[in-house]
């Protein structure tokens, strides 16, 4: 006994139609989309002119930089590794005071950038342009303002993370805000709470979560930025590479780079499994 297949009916034609938008561009459209790569590639080369990038000299840098490379094996410590050690220990602290700092900073901030929780436009509208500003500025030129202001050492190093990440952090914790749902803030307000306890047990369920790992974010990032920032005075094990490469230690270089890279990446695995174990609790709840 024959079974004959039912095929499903035929419904491309229904398909295009409904979709035909997407098939058709006008000639403008058409012009545009063969424009754009080639004015990208023409900025390019202008870039490449404007600047002068003297390509004759990759041949004779990937020489020299062949030679560093053959200067850091092997790794050694050179008898400083009770400082290494310690500059490690220094630049964690800088990451983690910088991070709390801006958290705590930050976090109050962020309600008055919210569109929904800014108890005026003008002033959301000020706050954010505030955080603009903040965030314009990279954290190592806020490392060196930093440095000619309270000297050389971890301290300027915490107060460049920290002023630095109010901005990205406001911002952030503010756009997290705005995109929670109203509903839970609309039970609450109309079982007869007041707008304090809205935000309470309305808003903060939903985007504590967000915000959490957003800082575990950021601290893990910061422990790069210190490192970057200690190379300009603000203390660190930034400050013992830029001491090392100076004196052409190399070996010692390259130790401390692993010390680095090991550190960073333990950090991360350990805020990758807090991240999942926050996102799954939000899931579960």
């Amino acid at each position: 006994m024959s079974t004959r297949r039912i095929m499903p009916p035929d419904d491309s034609a229904a398909v295009l139609d409904r979709h035909r938008n997407l098939f058709s561009h006008s000639p403008l459209q058409r012009v545009l989309a063969f424009a754009a790569p080639f004015c990208i590639g023409g900025l390019a080369i202008f870039a490449v002119w404007w600047l002068s990038i003297p390509f004759s000299q990759i041949g004779p840098g990937l020489a020299s930089l062949g030679k560093f490379i053959a200067l850091m094996f092997p790794p050694s410590t050179g008898g400083h590794l009770d400082l290494l050690l310690k500059a490690m220990g220094e630049t964690l602290a800088i990451a983690f005071l910088g991070t709390l700092i801006a958290t705590v900073v930050a976090f109050p901030v962020s309600f008055l950038a919210a569109k929904n929780t800014a108890p005026h436009p003008t002033i959301r509208f000020a706050i954010r342009r505030c955080l603009d500003t903040i965030r314009g500025i990279d954290a190592l030129i806020w490392a060196l303002v930093f440095v000619g202001v309270v000297g050389l050492g971890p301290f300027a190093g915490i107060l460049a993370i920290a002023v630095s990440d109010t901005g990205a952090l406001g911002k952030l914790f503010s756009e997290a805000i705005e995109s929670a749902e109203e509903r839970a803030r609309e039970s609450v307000l109309a079982s007869g709470g007041t707008g304090l306890l809205a935000v309470r047990f309305g808003l903060l369920p939903q985007v504590l979560p967000i915000i959490a790992g957003q800082i575990l974010y950021y601290f893990e990032s910061n422990v790069r930025s210190a490192t970057i920032i200690g190379i300009v005075g603000a203390g660190g094990i930034g400050l013992q590479l830029s001491e090392q490469i100076r004196t052409y230690d190399f070996d010692q270089v390259a130790f401390a780079v692993i010390m680095i890279l090991v550190t960073v990446a333990f950090i991360d695995g350990i805020s990758s499994r807090l991240r999942f174990a926050i996102i799954g609790r939000r899931t579960v709840t």
